[in-house]
């Protein structure tokens, strides 16, 4: 429910590893928006943001006396939804 600008300042300044990805989609909702709608960014403000999971990528690892151990690294989808303050 904040403001695309604020949103930007908050995330640029937290310290977490996973703010700068979120950044980057933030920018790229912004961005479709203005283009694709014709919406002004500074009327903008985030109405859903959600993280659901995506596949997991199995691996295998070699260990010891020719034995494999599975890896999965996860991964996945970030939405993000943006609105505009006058509608």
């Amino acid at each position: 429910g904040r403001s695309y600008e604020e949103t930007l300042m908050i995330l640029e300044l937290m310290p977490y590893r996973a703010s700068y990805p979120i950044l980057k989609w933030v920018y790229s909702a912004a961005a479709n928006a203005s283009h694709n709608m014709g919406l002004n960014e500074a009327d903008l403000f985030i109405s859903k943001a959600e993280v659901n999971g995506g596949p997991i990528l199995k691996r295998l690892r070699p260990r010891a006396r020719g034995r494999s151990y599975p890896i999965k690294k996860p991964t996945c989808h970030i939405t993000i939804v943006l609105k505009d303050k006058s509608k």
